[in-house]
């Protein structure tokens, strides 16, 4: 055989046709397709006609909607309420809505590891606890909102009964009346129910580190409080991290718990309840779409600047 025919040989005898990294990254795609299609029914077609009419004057009592550019961010609109940008009461909606994500998703980060901790650990009973923290996630904010309501009310709410009858009190305190307590009275609702979900959500990445690193820690004599700060801490960061992003995300566009406890109120009043009052209450399509484009991207940039920083974190711990 000639030297050209060798060489000529791995060419003839390669496939024809599609390579094989080829043929999956196409099957790939042909499996994503439908949830491509339904992510894009669901989530981006919406989006689109959101910041359609957010461009526009539509609006449930009026007629034909036109373009109006940036009137509904910038400028009053025809009811002489100001651009979203412009309007005090969107501010003051953002003021609470912020107010109620740092303190809610804090505290539920905090008491949701230490519970987690506490079902991680070998103590008896500490099975039952992990069925019995999740009956707190497991009723339906509508419904747990109503019992706290009943529950908070100045006259016969069995939360003043019991404060009282601990002397903590000496008269029933208003709860959901009192402009100074409503909203905290509302995110202690919020903090009951939800640091189950962040317990569960850390629960799970404290049972993916590995026990030969606490068998490691013990042999050398590293405390307890040591552990936790150099082993445990940096290794569950990530599921801390996913925690707090899904929770942080559900907290700013929150509106059924305030909704069903306070009402369309100003000291409580968050982003999604503003939206949704000029939307139902004033029929505004325009301006509450132009509401709803200004939160989804206050959203979208603090989102990315936790996954920046909490990314960077990791990245300098496993340096």
């Amino acid at each position: 055989m000639s030297v050209h025919d060798t060489a000529s040989t791995p060419a003839a005898s390669a496939p024809r046709g599609l390579t094989l990294q080829r043929r999956r990254v196409i099957w790939a795609w042909v499996f994503l397709s439908p949830v491509l299609i339904a992510l894009i029914l669901v989530a981006l077609w919406p989006l689109v006609t959101t910041f359609i009419n957010s461009l526009t004057n539509a609006s449930f009592f009026g007629g034909q909607a036109r373009f109006v550019g940036l009137h509904n961010f910038l400028h009053h609109n025809q009811n002489g309420w100001g651009g979203v940008l412009a309007s005090s009461e969107w501010w003051r909606a953002v003021r609470n809505t912020a107010l109620f994500t740092v303190v809610t998703v804090t505290t539920e980060t905090l008491v949701g590891l230490m519970l987690a901790l506490v079902l991680d650990s070998n103590l008896r009973g500490s099975r039952p606890l992990r069925a019995a923290v999740l009956i707190p996630w497991a009723i339906p904010t509508v419904v747990s909102s109503e019992i706290w309501t009943w529950m908070l009310q100045q006259q016969g709410g069995i939360i003043n009964v019991l404060l009282m009858n601990a002397h903590l009190i000496h008269q029933p305190i208003d709860w959901l009346s009192n402009p100074a307590l409503m909203l905290p009275a509302v995110m202690m609702v919020d903090i009951w129910k939800t640091t189950p979900f962040m317990a569960l959500l850390i629960l799970a990445g404290l049972q993916t580190i590995p026990q030969d690193i606490y068998e490691a820690a013990r042999v050398d004599g590293v405390g307890p409080l040591k552990t936790f700060w150099r082993i445990t801490l940096p290794l569950v960061w990530p599921a801390v991290l996913v925690a707090v992003i899904f929770r942080m995300l559900d907290a700013l566009r929150v509106f059924d718990v305030i909704y069903v406890m306070t009402g369309a109120v100003p000291q409580t009043e968050t982003m999604a309840v503003y939206i949704q009052n000029h939307l139902v209450s004033f029929g505004e399509i325009g301006y509450a779409s132009a509401a709803s484009v200004v939160m989804f991207l206050f959203m979208a940039v603090l989102l990315a600047l936790i996954i920046w920083g909490g990314r960077k974190r990791l990245l300098g711990e496993s340096r």
